[in-house]
C-alpha cells in the first residue's frame, strides 16, 4: 500500500475548493502537495484562437485526463513530475511547467475530478465543496474580470451556456461521490478542523 494520502477536492466553479485546498497547503508547508485540474485543459496551439475561445470548457472532454493520471501515479511513486501550466488568457497552455515535489499528502482540486472512475478510483479521501449558485456566480465574474482579463458580457454568456448546464450534468451529480461535503463553501471552521486533523494523523504515521 501507498504511503501517500491522495485528497480530491470538487465543487461548482467559484465554490470555495481553491480556498480550502490552499489553506490546507499553507497549514501543512511541504509536507503537502497541490494539483488543479485547470492546469491540465487539453493543448489545443494548432486550434485558432477565436475557435479556443468558444470552446466548452466545462465538459470532460476538455480535459487531458490521460495525463493526470500518470502524473498522480508518478506522485505516488515517489517521483516529482512537470505540471503544465494553463494560461486564461489565450485559452491554451503557456510554454512553461511548474514542478511538483511527491509529498506524502497530496490535494487535487477541479470540478469535474470526481466524474471520472480512474480518477474516483486513485482518491483516498474526497470532499465536495457545496455553495449556493449565487454566490458561485458573483465569487466567478470577479475572478475572470479580475484575474484573467474577461469582460462582464463573455463570463455571462458563458456561464449561462456552458458553465450551469455542465455543472447541473456533471458536477451536482458527483457530489454523491463525496465522503465529506462541506456546506456554506471553504469557510467552514468545524469541517476544515475536521480535514486538518485527518492529514496530520496520516503524516504522523
Amino acid at each position: 500500500m501507498s504511503d501517500h494520502f491522495l485528497i480530491g477536492i470538487a465543487g461548482g466553479s467559484g465554490s470555495g475548493k481553491t480556498t480550502l485546498a490552499k489553506n490546507i497547503a499553507e497549514h501543512f508547508g511541504d509536507q503537502v502537495s497541490v494539483l488543479r485540474h485547470d492546469n491540465y485543459y487539453k493543448a489545443q496551439s494548432d486550434t485558432p484562437y477565436e475557435e479556443r475561445a468558444r470552446m466548452n470548457y466545462d465538459h470532460p472532454s476538455a480535459f487531458d485526463t490521460a495525463l493526470l493520471l500518470y502524473h498522480l501515479d508518478e506522485l505516488k511513486a515517489g517521483r516529482a513530475i512537470e505540471c503544465p501550466v494553463y494560461d486564461y488568457t489565450i485559452h491554451d497552455r503557456s510554454a512553461e511547467t511548474v514542478r511538483v515535489e511527491s509529498t506524502k499528502v497530496i490535494i487535487l482540486e477541479g470540478i469535474l475530478i470526481f466524474e471520472n472512475k480512474e480518477l474516483l478510483d486513485r482518491l483516498d479521501m474526497k470532499i465536495f465543496v457545496d455553495t449556493d449558485a449565487d454566490v458561485r456566480i458573483v465569487r466567478r465574474i470577479l475572478r475572470d474580470v479580475q484575474e484573467r482579463g474577461r469582460n462582464l458580457e463573455s463570463v455571462i454568456t458563458q456561464y449561462l451556456d456552458t458553465v450551469k448546464p455542465m455543472h447541473e450534468a456533471f458536477v451536482e451529480p458527483s457530489k454523491k461521490k463525496a465522503d465529506v461535503i462541506i456546506p456554506e463553501g471553504g469557510n467552514n471552521p468545524v469541517a476544515y478542523g475536521m480535514i486538518i486533523n485527518k492529514i496530520a494523523t496520516h503524516l504522523l504515521k
